[in-house]
């Protein structure tokens, strides 16, 4: 019973030593695998720190130039001939020849097509005779009215000497009347009549399908023996175009753009067919009437284009640019100079007074000299997408000026970072 007590009443401490015991035996066992894995952790350690650590940077530079700035309107659009002309038939009927096809060099009067004329040639020889029995019938009423008009005189003597009655007078003065007034119906009815053979024979006329300018024709839409009706809309048997040497591109500006354009300036496209070709062409119009697809709103601009060799075709898609503003052999600067700032000056520029920031140039550019960046006050010009024009400053040509940073940790991190993974 003694001893059983003095066991239970033993010191925490008595108690803790078994296990640290334990600790320690383990410890000796493995006492290689834990300093593998300390030298691990610490190699890995070095490795984080130096692939994070910050080196000198490193900027990236572009030399000053000459050359030429050019502000444009990217378009596109298509080539189209100046004058286009539908070619339809004011009449009726069928077609009885075609002597014009695609590709034809035609002259104005030419003729293409022939709608069969029988029809119409039936009514001109009836209206020709409808002419002729009403002169016939003019010259008739013509008789009478000089016999009437000749037996009224002579009774109206008689009726002075008291041979022949009133009566018998005033009714030869009736016939006469009547004479006269039926030789002013038939004039009329004689110059109706040559209306009427007029319109036949225009209408005869027009069965010849001729063409009404110089040109060539683009398109034919008939073929022999088929009926064409004109009714509510002529129909279009010929798409000729007046001369091929001269062309149009018309191209869809958008509405941001528009403005930019004028007429007179310089524009330049390439066509599919001829990519190694640019041909040149001048802004004639700037159509006014708006053009809206999907709430999107574009305006024509018309490119005009001479084409003597003919190389141009209606229907080509042009990929234009019209150039709205230039300028030639002048000092510049890339875009992305004036956008940079060295890392850290930009906090600091920031964090100055406003008296401080309002002294500070509002352009600039950053020289690399001697290994460290200068700021050069510039003025700057016409620009473009990629290029500024340098109008006043301390730049020339061939100063380096940068256009981007980067660090020496920033290139390390990357073959770091795949070594790590493998």
């Amino acid at each position: 019973m003694v001893q059983e007590n003095a066991s239970t009443s033993s010191s925490p401490g008595e108690r803790g030593r078994p296990r640290m015991a334990v600790l320690v035996g383990f410890l000796r066992r493995h006492l290689r695998w834990v300093v593998v894995a300390g030298v691990v952790l610490a190699v890995i350690a070095g490795l984080v720190w130096w692939n994070t650590r910050s080196g000198p940077p490193r900027y990236v530079t572009s030399p000053v130039t000459r050359g030429d700035v050019v502000r444009s309107i990217i378009t596109s659009g298509a080539v189209n001939p100046v004058v286009t002309v539908q070619v339809g038939t004011y009449v009726s009927g069928v077609i009885k020849a075609i002597y014009c096809d695609f590709n034809t060099e035609v002259k104005a009067g030419q003729l293409c097509a022939k709608i069969d004329p029988r029809p119409y040639q039936l009514i001109v020889d009836q209206d020709a005779a409808n002419l002729a029995s009403a002169q016939a019938q003019l010259k008739k009423d013509e008789a009478a009215l000089a016999y009437a008009q000749t037996n009224y005189q002579r009774d109206l003597k008689l009726r002075k000497e008291g041979i022949v009655s009133q009566e018998e007078l005033d009714s030869d003065r009736s016939v006469f009347n009547q004479a006269r007034a039926q030789l002013a119906l038939d004039k009329a009815a004689v110059k109706q009549r040559e209306a009427a053979l007029n319109a036949a024979r225009v209408n005869l006329g027009y069965t010849d399908i001729v063409s009404p300018v110089d040109g060539i024709v683009v398109s034919r839409n008939v073929d022999v023996g088929q009926t064409v009706s004109a009714s509510f809309q002529t129909p279009t048997l010929f798409l000729i175009a007046k001369g091929l040497t001269m062309m149009q591109v018309d191209t869809s500006v958008s509405e941001s753009d528009v403005g930019a354009a004028k007429v007179g300036q310089k524009a330049l496209f390439t066509v599919e067919a001829y990519p190694g070709k640019t041909f040149e062409g001048r802004v004639t119009q700037v159509r006014q009437a708006p053009i809206t697809v999907q709430n999107v709103v574009t305006y024509d601009v018309v490119v005009s284009v001479d084409n003597p060799d003919r190389e141009l075709l209606p229907g080509m898609t042009a990929n234009t640019r019209i150039i709205t503003e230039e300028r030639k052999n002048v000092l510049r600067v890339p875009l992305q100079a004036l956008r940079f700032t060295p890392g850290g000056l930009s906090a600091r520029k920031n964090s100055g007074s406003t008296a401080d920031r309002q002294s500070q140039p509002e352009s600039r550019v950053w020289v690399l000299r001697d290994g460290k960046p200068h700021a050069v006050p510039v003025a700057t010009g016409l620009t473009d997408n990629s290029n500024v024009e340098i109008t006043g400053g301390e730049l020339q040509a061939g100063d380096a000026v940068i256009v981007n940073e980067t660090t020496s940790a920033t290139s390390r991190s990357a073959p770091q970072r795949t070594r790590l993974r493998f």
